[in-house]
């Protein structure tokens, strides 16, 4: 009787990581790879909107002509991306620490629905999100970006809570 083959191994899975400036996130982060040894990672943060974008020059809520000036509105779209970027410089680093390699995305958009989408775009498996551990009021004004993704995204949605 010929030996069997080994059985092929698993599929690469891919995670996704979303982090912001937020130590929640950065928890998410160090738990995964402490606990789930992610052999496909990437690293996703959202650069927002710029609010001067929707101020267009000269419209009755601007304080002058000048305030939403495209130069202006470049300048804080760049200071933004700087942000984001030096945001996934940051947890790769971390990534680094541990021994691991990861991918990163920068995404502009709402941080929920740009996450959800982000996911589905690149087909990952497992997306992996701290909790801010915000009460019910905070909740009802700010919004959850975790309970949220965790009702919308199209795969499994893993929410890392820090032990008080």
């Amino acid at each position: 009787m010929a030996a069997q083959a080994p059985p092929p191994p698993p599929p690469e899975q891919k995670m996704m990581v979303a982090i912001d400036e937020s130590e929640c996130s950065h928890y998410a982060l160090e738990w995964a790879l402490r606990n789930l040894a992610p052999r496909r990672l990437i690293l996703f943060t959202v650069q927002p909107f710029s609010p001067l974008s929707y101020l267009p020059a000269g419209s009755p809520r601007a304080v002058g002509p000048s305030v939403a000036s495209p130069e202006l509105i470049r300048s804080v779209t760049e200071h933004q991306r700087q942000l984001a970027q030096a945001l996934v410089d940051k947890a790769k680093a971390i990534c680094a620490e541990h021994g691991f390699e990861a991918e990163t995305a920068i995404e502009v958009g709402d941080p929920k629905e740009t996450i959800c989408e982000a996911a589905e775009k690149l087909n990952v498996d497992l997306l992996i999100l701290g909790s801010h551990s915000r009460g019910p009021i905070q909740r009802f004004f700010l919004g959850s970006v975790s309970n949220y993704c965790s009702h919308h995204a199209k795969c499994p949605v893993l929410v890392v809570k820090k032990k008080e």
